[in-house]
This record gives structure tokens, C-alpha cells and sequence, in this order.
């Protein structure tokens, strides 16, 4: 495993035992409070944190991605990085007694508290798998929508993260994501830190880069429908170790992206 997995998986595994508060990919903020603050800064509504198990919102993520994408009743919808499971019992609330959400995340420790938080709920439309998202354990053609909130930064190969998506797309599936581009220079003592990678920062790919490593793989009608800068999110004595909000303003930006794997639905 490569030397920025054992890192994420280090710290998530942290957050999933409290043995580290999260908040935005990993920064360390002040628990429950900062979580829900967090979540409706990035687009959560009230009854979203109402509706899902108590320990579900670990504060992690940098936009909404279920907002962008439509869920219909019935649907398969793939979470990845799933964490301790917010957005996947989201989501299964939408889909409904027919349809079938799957989270899978790299982190033992994430896994086991997404479950424990599905036992507690009684969401029995939902399930969590381990794996990475470069080699997913799910099978081809089998999903009708991916998700994924501030995640894919964090994957070291993203090219084959982006052909894993298209491969457990059924045809005409979608894909809708939020996550952490570069939009300028990272300053140098960033590039390689540790710190950085685990808080989104020097793990993301240029904007440029991201777009089209999601064409090559595959993936049409790739298209940025909001984003923001990232800066206040990301900034901080974790976050960057110790960057500034006004270093990182207008070099690192959250988007929200909205794809499609070719093909009619079936």
C-alpha cells in the first residue's frame, strides 16, 4: 500500500474512533457542534442531520453531492468513501424499501462504526463494504448512481479510481461528486506533507487534470455545476499545517460535479 493510503487510513481510523475529531477531510475541530455547523455550511439542510443515525456526521465532507444528483425511488447508489455512512443513510431514505445504497471505504475502523450505526437506525436498505476505490468489491454494471463527498482527492491513482466508477456504472448511470481541485500553486512545503494529503490539500489534482482524467476514463457530460473556494475550509493548524486562509484562497476550490457513463438505462 502506498505511503498517502497509510496516512489516510491512520488518521480516518482516528476520527472513527475518537481518538481524533474530524471536521473537513480530516481537520481537527470541536465535535459534534462543528460537524453540524460544517455540514449545513456545505449544503446539508436541518432535516438531513435530523434524519440520520446520531454519530453518522463526522463533519468530513466539502459540499453535497445528493443535491446534484436526483436519486429516484428504487435506484442502486454507490458511496465512496463512505465513512461512518452520512450520506449513504441519506440516501437510502431516498431510495426506498426498493432500492439499494452500498458504501465502501478503505478504513476498518470507518466501516465498523457505519455498521454499528446501521444496526442503531434499522436501515436495512444499506450496506458497507471494505475495499479501495481503485479496486472496488462490486460488480460490474451494477450501480445506478455513484456519490462521493470529498474523497477522491485522497486516492493516490485517480485515473483508475475514475475507470473503477465506470465500471460498476450500468449504462446511461451517473455520477455525482464533491470534491477538492487546485485552481493555483500549492505552496512548496505543503506538496509533500503528510498533514496536507489527509486534509484534502496536496492530494488534489488541478482542476484541468480532474476533468479529464474523468473523459478518459470514460465518463461524458462532465460538468462543474457549482463550486467555491475552499480556502476557509481548509486552512488551519491541522489543515495544511498551519496554512493561512490567504495562502490557500484561489488555489484550492470545492466543485461539484455531475457526470454520466455512456449507454442507455435499462
Amino acid at each position: 500500500m502506498s505511503e498517502a493510503k497509510e496516512w489516510v487510513k491512520e488518521r480516518y481510523g482516528a476520527i472513527a474512533t475518537q481518538a481524533q475529531e474530524g471536521c473537513c477531510c480530516g481537520c481537527s475541530c470541536g465535535g459534534d457542534d462543528d460537524a453540524t455547523a460544517l455540514a449545513e455550511r456545505v449544503g446539508y439542510r436541518a432535516e438531513d442531520l435530523a434524519a440520520v443515525p446520531l454519530g453518522a456526521n463526522l463533519g468530513l465532507g466539502c459540499g453535497n453531492p445528493l443535491a446534484l444528483a436526483g436519486i429516484q425511488p428504487g435506484e442502486t447508489v454507490l458511496d465512496l468513501g463512505s465513512g461512518a455512512g452520512f450520506d449513504a443513510f441519506l440516501a437510502a431514505a431516498r431510495v426506498g424499501p426498493t432500492g439499494h445504497v452500498i458504501g465502501v471505504d478503505m478504513t476498518p475502523e470507518m466501516i465498523e462504526k457505519a455498521r454499528d450505526n446501521a444496526a442503531a437506525g434499522g436501515d436495512a436498505n444499506v450496506e458497507f463494504r471494505l475495499g479501495d476505490i481503485e479496486n472496488m468489491p462490486v460488480e460490474d454494471g451494477s450501480v445506478d448512481l455513484v456519490i462521493s463527498n470529498c474523497v477522491l482527492n485522497l486516492v493516490p491513482d485517480k485515473a483508475k479510481a475514475f475507470r473503477e466508477i465506470v465500471r460498476v456504472l450500468k449504462p446511461g448511470g451517473r455520477l455525482a461528486v464533491s470534491d477538492i481541485v487546485l485552481d493555483g500553486p500549492l505552496p512548496e512545503r505543503l506538496r509533500a506533507s503528510e498533514e496536507a494529503y489527509c486534509s484534502c490539500v496536496s492530494g488534489a489534482l488541478e482542476r484541468g487534470a480532474y476533468l479529464a482524467a474523468m473523459t478518459a476514463a470514460g465518463l461524458r457530460e462532465v460538468r462543474v455545476v457549482s463550486e467555491a473556494d475552499a480556502a476557509a475550509l481548509l486552512a488551519g493548524d491541522c489543515c495544511g499545517e498551519g496554512s493561512s486562509e490567504s495562502e490557500l484562497a484561489g488555489v484550492v476550490t470545492s466543485i461539484h460535479v455531475t457526470a454520466r457513463k455512456q449507454g442507455e438505462r435499462g
